[in-house]
């Protein structure tokens, strides 16, 4: 069986279960309708109890109470004996008890009443569940259900359902996009809001991956059908709602059992205070108290709010105990490719020929690789347009499989590929190999160009980290996830470069997928551990870990079916987000349960003492009810803006800044003098001081920031723009030092060249740029601090 295959069988499976999900959660909402109802029965009779009365028909008025009490207890019955057959007894057997013992003392009155607060607990739940999961519902009512495909030059309508991939389809301004597939038109603006939480269309070139779910929000365009309706991106996040809905939390079933202690509790007491006075009313008075307990309401609308509040946030969790779980973790394992970077080589710089300009060289390979199906060729082209260079239409293209390619551009025979594409006495001259040592220090890889048979330049590609990583990991060590660790099958040069500018606890690089699962199978069974990643080989780890996430925006259907929930944008910092909803919302949960349980054994004392009539219990109860439903639904609320410091650590900011200032000032003068100083020694001596006056003087201010300062991650669009180009910023600052140490140690080693000493010399130029750069954005958020 292929991967594909296999992928497909599990969607299979997925949507088979999520029919039956689907299926439970239809018979919920039927149910709701007769709980309405129900709650206006017994009120009516109440009220109508309560007419016969004034007008002195006091056995017409019990007769109405009585009716709103039975009517309940059969509900009531009925619910009790279908909970009990599927293993359950909850405190809806106090409900129960206490309104029958209310009718056998002929207190039908207060039976109503007990009626009138069960059926109201019921309708308040309703309420809270349609309003936590409105946003779930949201994603159900936009799923896809027509498409416009085009056959020859007719158009034809179709259910979404009859798409097959291959077909080439149109989507009209306004509509909701069918199937996953690939843009066909020149560009379109795609509405993206409701799968990531952005407010702002995308806008898309041709070529470009769009996803079913998603809405058109300018013109129309057509696209090219990747995947069938139940195979696309959207049926995938309605499976995860099904599971959402029907799976419940670790604490909630903790919360189910809590319910059952309560029982056989209430019963004693209510017994010890009716044995002790005689009177039975006391013990009726404790079980209305204890009726219903919030227990049952609190914690499941606690954690489908949270749930709700992620999918807000462009994360879809596959339910409660996801939620639980994810704010238990204390480790984090990041895939590197993708995850922690942007998954794609991009040009970071160009090594020429003498004589020749960057210019030429980019222009030519730039052209050429248009008639290339590389990985790296895109990148290419995307840089030299972004340079505005205009290219030529290559001819005679002939492609080597996997190593390069050759062909005539505007009259010039241009062959581009790696190195062991050309005879080794074409890339043995000094230009050359000092581009490699430089590539190799940066975790870089090369592109050779060669024009009319020689050499003329090198390209170098690097996969670079993502703008949001370093302000994401800052975020998770501040939420006590106490060890950050990052997997990749990457080489250690490449793996270290990324992890330096992240501060990492742990890096294993030339990782297989069996050894990454291994690896994690290692952290397991130190702490709860959380698992991100993109890509198919992440896969088995996001299934073994405690808590895998996907970054779905790019990454393989593999790793979305395997992980327990799915970034829907891509962005990393939305995995800090969701640990600090989970954390949040379990939080609550525990708050509202402990005070309501609190809450309601003070007012079961207080009645067995006799100063809590039936009545006044009931409706005590019921404000508790009311107290702890609404507290639950702080779940759903926005995550608490950071808190400001005082006007002391501002003043620490601004010695810590002129303190760098002076060390930016100083390494620019150490910069200076390495052309002066012919010795290698003296070059050796300045750069290894060099490097221990930007470890001692700005990597200790930059750590600093990255643990206490801006540790707590921003709520606002903006504080959120400024402190990911903060945390950039110290990323560039940390791997700009340790790329400066690396030239310092092979200066020691080796007598350094002008080629050496003029990277030096680039590298305390970048970094004093990056450090000032550093000053400036923590400058604008001196208001903040």
């Amino acid at each position: 069986m292929t991967e594909t295959q296999a992928i497909n069988l599990a969607s299979r499976d997925a949507r088979s279960q999520s029919g039956a999900i689907f299926g439970q959660a239809s018979l919920r909402q039927r149910r709701w309708p007769f709980i309405y109802w129900l709650f206006g029965f017994t009120f009516a009779a109440w009220f109508i109890g309560g007419a016969l009365w004034l007008v002195e028909r006091p056995a017409l008025a019990h007769a109405a109470w009585w009716a709103g009490t039975v009517i309940v207890l059969a509900s009531l019955l009925v619910a009790m004996v279908r909970a009990f057959m599927a293993g359950r007894i909850g405190v809806d057997a106090i409900a129960f008890i206490s309104m029958a013992a209310a009718l056998a003392l002929s207190e039908t009155f207060v039976g109503n009443v007990i009626a009138i607060m069960y059926a109201g607990g019921n309708v308040l739940e309703a309420y809270a569940v349609g309003r936590a999961e409105r946003d779930l519902s949201a994603l159900e009512a936009r799923a896809p259900t027509k498409a416009h495909r085009v056959a020859g030059d007719r158009i034809e309508d179709i259910s979404a359902a009859s798409v097959a991939p291959g077909d080439r389809l149109l989507v009209k301004p306004g509509e909701i996009l069918p199937v996953d597939g690939t843009l066909q038109s020149d560009e379109a603006e795609i509405d993206e809001s409701t799968m990531t939480g952005e407010p702002l269309p995308v806008n898309h070139r041709k070529g470009d991956i769009v996803r079913s779910g998603t809405l058109n929000a300018a013109g129309g365009f057509e696209m090219s059908a990747l995947a069938t309706a139940d195979a696309s991106t959207y049926a995938g996040l309605l499976r995860l709602v099904g599971s959402a809905r029907a799976e419940r939390a670790p604490f909630v079933r903790m919360a189910d059992r809590l319910a059952i202690v309560l029982l056989p509790l209430t019963l004693a007491l209510g017994g010890v205070a009716w044995w002790i006075t005689g009177d039975p009313t006391r013990a009726l008075a404790v079980l209305v108290v204890a009726t219903p307990c919030p227990l049952i309401l609190a914690a499941p609308v606690a954690f489908i709010s949270g749930v709700s509040r992620t999918a807000r946030k462009g994360v879809l969790l596959r339910g409660g105990s996801v939620i639980e779980a994810l704010a238990e973790v204390r480790t984090a394992i990041f895939d590197k490719t993708g995850t922690l970077t942007e998954g794609r080589a991009r040009l970071i710089g160009i090594a020429t020929a003498p004589g020749i300009t960057g210019d030429v060289v980019l222009r030519a390979a730039a052209s050429l690789e248009q008639a290339s199906h590389h990985a790296l060729a895109a990148s290419v082209v995307e840089a030299a347009t972004a340079s505005g260079h205009s290219l030529h239409i290559p001819s005679h293209v002939r492609e080597f499989h996997g190593s390069g390619v050759e062909g005539m551009v505007d009259g010039q025979a241009v062959k581009i590929g790696s190195i062991g594409l050309f005879e080794p006495t074409a890339t043995s001259t000094e230009w050359i190999r000092h581009g490699l040592r430089r590539a190799r220090r940066q975790g870089a890889l090369t592109i050779l160009v060669a024009i009319d048979g020689k050499v003329a330049g090198m390209l170098i590609m690097a996969d670079k980290l993502r703008p949001e990583a370093a302000a994401s990991v800052r975020w998770l060590r501040h939420l006590g996830i106490d060890r950050l660790v990052m997997l990749t099958g990457d080489t250690q040069e490449g793996a270290d470069r990324v992890a330096a500018g992240l501060q990492l606890d742990a890096v294993f690089a030339g990782c297989a997928p069996a050894e990454k699962l291994e690896i994690l199978r290692q952290e397991t069974q130190r702490a709860p551990v959380l698992m991100i990643g993109d890509g198919i080989n992440d896969a088995p780890s996001l299934a073994a870990a405690h808590v895998g996430i996907a970054l779905g925006a790019r990454g393989g259907s593999a790793a979305s079916q395997s992980a327990d929930a799915v970034v829907l944008v891509d962005a990393i910092d939305r995995v800090a987000q969701a640990v600090h909803i989970a954390q949040d919302t379990r939080r609550i949960a525990r708050q509202s349960v402990v005070a309501g349980l609190a809450l309601s054994l003070v007012a079961m004392i207080v009645a067995a003492f006799g100063y809590l009539p039936p009545v006044a219990g009931a409706l005590t109860q019921e404000a508790i009810d009311v107290a702890v439903i609404l507290n639950a639904l702080r779940a759903l609320g926005p995550i608490a803006r950071a808190e400001r410091k005082d006007a002391g650590d501002r003043l620490q900011v601004e010695r810590e800044h002129r303190a760098i200032a002076r060390a930016v000032d100083r390494l620019q003068e150490m910069s200076d003098k390495l052309d002066d100083e012919a010795s290698g020694q003296a070059t050796s001596a300045i750069l290894a001081d060099a490097v221990a006056l930007a470890r001692r003087t700005i990597l200790d201010h930059e750590i600093r920031d990255d643990r206490e300062r801006y540790a707590r991650g921003p709520d606002g669009r903006q504080d959120r723009a400024v402190v990911t180009a903060l945390g950039y910023a110290h990323s560039e600052i940390f791997m700009l030092v340790q790329r400066l140490e690396t030239i310092a140690e092979e200066c020691a080693r080796t007598e350094a060249g002008k080629e050496l000493i003029g990277e030096a010399r680039q590298l305390i130029d970048e970094l004093a740029t990056w450090v000032r750069l550093h000053n400036a954005i923590e400058d604008s958020l001196a208001s903040g601090l």
